[in-house]
């Protein structure tokens, strides 16, 4: 911050609801990325001992800082990253056996609540963001 502009910096929001929405993005995210690694690893896996499908959580973790620091871009790519998850949800859930197919069924919630919690974020914290004024030029 300059000292010589007197325009203070523009304060976070305060709205309850944004801070809501963004710890049930961030929880369901942790969830998603617990719920791959258990389900590949132990729970279920593809071959008895752990699968390399194991690595699907790791797209999964790039975002995780990006929550945490609070940026908006973060949330915007997420929604549309977490479509690819529930597709994979649908297709195991339609196709597998229990208990996979259980865990499956898991994905696909988690995935609709953190495609939810990002897009309420967005748009509440959108909404309560105080106005831009245009900026002056002086001559």
């Amino acid at each position: 911050m300059n000292p010589a502009d007197p325009t203070p910096p523009r304060p976070i929001t305060t709205n309850p609801l944004v801070h809501d929405a963004r710890r049930l993005a961030v929880a369901s995210l942790l969830a998603l990325i617990a719920l791959s690694l258990a389900w590949e690893l132990f729970l279920a896996p593809l071959r008895p001992g752990g699968s390399w499908l194991a690595l699907k959580a790791l797209p999964l973790c790039i975002p995780l800082a990006g929550f945490l620091k609070n940026r908006m871009y973060t949330y915007r790519w997420v929604s549309l990253l977490v479509w690819l998850y529930f597709t994979e949800g649908v297709v195991r859930a339609w196709s597998d056996r229990p208990p996979s197919q259980w865990l499956a069924m898991i994905e696909v919630a988690l995935c609709l609540v953190l495609f939810t919690a990002c897009t309420a974020h967005i748009r509440l914290r959108l909404r309560s963001a105080p106005a831009q004024e245009p900026a002056t030029t002086t001559p």
